[in-house]
């Protein structure tokens, strides 16, 4: 998350996915229907990553998980008068409706998204917490808890795995920023010429990501140039690389490329929670990580401005990440 943009933006009208397939149209609007080369193409073959992909305890319990999905299709399933309250203005991130639209010609995702700032309460806007459904802000108070834990957990066994101080990312992060989004992807009835959510890389240093129980395969990553599906794992949070740790490590731990694609006749449901370093802290590979064999990679930079420039242009791919290269080509 990051402040408000202070511009105007003209990103004409942005139609309400779910009430697009309420209205059961067969035909896509054109603002969804992407060009040939992004368009997401059949997958035949089993991802070959579900034997290789590890797993571990994230000690948050089932209930809380439950709970917190229950919440957020809730949240979904109210009236869309009710749930434009809280809109998501052009140019900001958090609220109901669309990020990253920057454009009236701009390619829109097949998706209605909520989203939330939580840590510091400096990034709060309490006009956008709502009262329905009932304990829905105790919920997410608590499920979020959990996942910063599960957070500075993973980064202490990051920094461990390069035998650095386990304590290296917490010392430098100061009081992290966190933020949730939960994503709504309804069925399309052309979900090969849509995509659910733009290929791109995560700003945060962790992203979690929690799929709903009985969701279909939506989640894809790029690995080998090649688009690769992540099948769901019931009860299992999913957790991205950020560009953040990409540039901390100097390119050892490399963000996720991914996208979301939608199906034909099933909605899907994800919970994702953005964990990153304070806004005036300032961001630059590790001494540690650079040597002979390693050459710097990324310039130093105060992580509120890498930020700002995140959520000020649209998604592709890992094209933000260029703002942190020494030289784009690396």
């Amino acid at each position: 998350m990051a402040p408000v943009l202070n511009f105007p933006l003209n990103v004409g009208q942005i139609d309400d996915v779910q009430e697009l397939k309420k209205a059961r149209k067969t035909k896509i609007p054109d603002r969804f229907i992407r060009d040939m080369a992004e368009r997401p193409t059949p997958v035949t073959t089993p991802s070959p990553l579900l034997s290789s992909v590890p797993v571990i305890n994230h000690e948050i319990e089932v209930d809380l998980l439950e709970k917190m999905e229950k919440m957020a299709m809730e949240f979904f399933m109210l009236p869309v008068e009710e749930k434009q309250k809280y809109p998501m203005a052009p140019g900001t991130v958090q609220g109901y409706g669309q990020a990253f639209v920057f454009s009236e010609d701009q390619k829109l995702d097949w998706c209605n998204m909520f989203a939330l700032g939580l840590i510091p309460h400096s990034i709060r806007n309490p006009k956008l917490w709502p009262t329905n459904p009932p304990m829905f802000s105790e919920t997410v108070e608590t499920y979020s808890k959990g996942i910063r834990k599960l957070c500075q957990d993973l980064l202490r066994f990051i920094a461990l795995s390069l035998k650095l101080n386990e304590n290296v990312f917490e010392d430098m992060f100061g009081v992290c920023v966190q933020a949730i989004r939960m994503n709504y992807y309804p069925a399309c009835p052309r979900p090969d010429l849509v995509l659910g959510l733009s290929p791109h890389s995560d700003g945060s240093a962790l992203t979690v990501l929690q799929q709903g129980k009985g969701n279909t395969v939506g989640l894809h990553i790029l690995k080998n140039d090649a688009w690769v599906p992540v099948q769901p794992i019931e009860n299992a949070l999913v957790i991205n690389i950020g560009d953040t740790t990409e540039v901390l490590t100097n390119g050892r731990y490399k963000s996720v490329e991914h996208r979301a694609v939608t199906h034909k006749e099933k909605d899907r449901l994800s919970i994702v929670t953005f964990y990153a370093p304070s806004y005036e802290v300032e961001i630059g590979p590790l001494q540690e990580m650079v040597d002979e064999n390693n050459p710097l990679k990324y310039r130093r930079y105060n992580h509120g401005e890498y930020g700002r420039h995140y959520v000020t242009n649209k998604l592709q791919g890992k094209k933000t990440l260029d703002f942190a290269k020494i030289s784009p080509q690396n």
